[in-house]
């Protein structure tokens, strides 16, 4: 091996381990000993599991019975956002409201991890309930960028994303309900899918925005992203909403594919050298013999208006149960009325009861018609449009951010700049198509080279062109 254990990627480690040149342990303990080391500075993980030496001797003993036939993913330390539930361990969404609440059953994702023989290195920091940009809405206090410590990681599965980048662990999962895992993906650095709606089950995920929630992979490269989406995705009896065996839309990728670019929604609030870089990167790609062609999205300019009224009003929905009587935290008043109330008040951050009350007001009578029910309408709208430009187009392009991490602090204050960080990934959650963030290169803040990424969302189903464009774009 040519870089410490640690560093490598799924591939690199898998390879690694089936030619004897490390053990299962060799590369837990050079996981565990990094994260150890690095977290108390960066707070990526709000747990790092104890070592459990009956996984590792049988991820070992798989590896060395099936060789080259055992799973890729055998052996290999995950770190898992703190809302996918994994039994017997702790899962609090970052909240105090669910701070002891210890899961029951696996989710659906990480059984089908334990059933390849991964290894849980630990539960990542996250904004509070998946909301937010930037982890500074955990309730434990942020994560920070390993880039940059005085910058966000990015969110809400920032923690995820500052564990990989830290190599902390060699791969992650995050949850995406707006941007989740694209977004500090390319504030790190780092290989960020959100699947097709329905091709990850969504069981034993903790619920913000049910119709836009999908748990997806954090990786060191575009491989690394197509091994772990292969091993998580599936039909699940338990959650409808996956799509059955055999109905899943497989697309082709052809050798030269063609970028669809909606340049009008480029021309302003994208930093200048962000833009430099994505136009350095579809000129590389155009030099591939790739060809860059523009599409008209125009309702995508309000994408961002209609997703911060679709996802308040499901988080108004999902978050009604925790009342502090079934589980979670309860807090004791004169009154079952004071039960709830004091118990929501204290158990749920500044910005989960914002969405809260916004979801609320949306969801009203008298209001469900003026902004409810015309969102849904225009993310119907969206979703044509997206249809049709993929008449032109195998992909289409943005930033996947329209500037490069902030510093803690910068956007907290402001919650409509902190929600502008989102705008071009919401669509992909809107529409339920699959998207994916790759590296396009730094840009230069104060003496620092900070990442950016260049975001393609692809047909429902596309996710072998997304992996086609990734691969392309970080040549």
């Amino acid at each position: 091996m040519t870089k410490p254990a640690n560093e490598l990627t799924i591939v690199e480690a898998a390879r690694a381990l089936r030619a004897k040149e490390l053990t299962v342990r060799e590369l837990w303990d050079a996981c565990e000993a990094v994260a150890r080391a690095k977290n108390p500075e960066l707070n990526a993980l709000l747990e790092i599991f104890d070592r459990d030496d009956a996984a590792i001797a049988a991820a070992q003993a798989r590896i060395d019975t099936e060789g080259e036939a055992a799973p890729l993913l055998c052996g290999i330390p995950l770190a898992i956002k703190d809302n996918i539930l994994i039994q017997g361990k702790t899962a609090s969404a970052a909240s105090k409201m669910l701070e002891h609440y210890t899961a029951t059953y696996d989710a659906f994702a990480i059984a089908q991890l334990k059933a390849q023989n991964a290894l849980f290195i630990g539960r990542a920091n996250m904004d509070e309930f998946a909301m937010g940009g930037s982890t500074e809405h955990s309730a434990y206090g942020p994560s920070k960028n390993p880039v940059d410590p005085t910058r966000v990681p990015g969110g809400s599965s920032g923690g995820s994303a500052a564990a990989v980048a830290a190599h902390m662990c060699i791969a992650a999962l995050g949850s995406d309900t707006g941007g989740s895992i694209r977004q500090p993906a390319a504030y790190t650095g780092l290989v960020g899918l959100k699947p097709t709606y329905g091709a990850v089950s969504r069981s034993g995920l903790i619920a913000m925005g049910s119709s836009l929630d999908q748990i997806g992979p954090m990786t060191k490269s575009v491989e690394d992203a197509r091994i772990l989406f292969d091993a998580i995705r599936g039909q699940d009896p338990k959650d409808t909403t996956t799509i059955p065996a055999g109905t899943y839309t497989e697309y082709a990728a052809p050798e030269k594919l063609r970028i669809g670019v909606p340049r009008e929604l480029l021309a302003k609030g994208v930093d200048a050298d962000v833009l430099a870089r994505f136009d350095e990167t579809l000129a590389a790609l155009t030099a591939q013999g790739h060809t860059v062609i523009d599409v008209a999205l125009p309702t995508s300019a309000y994408a961002l208006p209609v997703y911060y009224i679709v996802m308040p009003a499901e988080v108004s929905t999902n978050l009604a149960r925790l009342d502090g009587v079934r589980y979670g935290l309860h807090k004791e008043g004169d009154t079952l009325l004071a039960d709830y109330l004091e118990s929501r008040a204290a158990g749920f951050g500044d910005e989960t009861k914002r969405r809260i009350l916004v979801g609320t007001f949306v969801l009203s009578s008298g209001y469900i018609d003026a902004y409810y029910r015309k969102a849904n309408a225009a993310r119907a709208l969206l979703r044509k449009e997206y249809e049709q430009a993929f008449a032109t187009c195998d992909v289409v392009a943005f930033p996947t951010t329209p500037a490069p991490a902030f510093r803690f602090g910068e956007k907290s204050g402001d919650p409509v700049a902190m929600y502008l960080e989102d705008i071009f990934t919401v669509t992909a959650n809107l529409t339920g198509m699959p998207a994916i963030s790759v590296p396009m290169g730094t840009v230069s803040r104060e003496g620092v080279a900070l990442p950016t990424g260049i975001h393609f969302t692809a047909p429902l189903g596309g996710e072998t062109l997304l992996f086609k464009a990734a691969t392309e774009a970080v040549k």
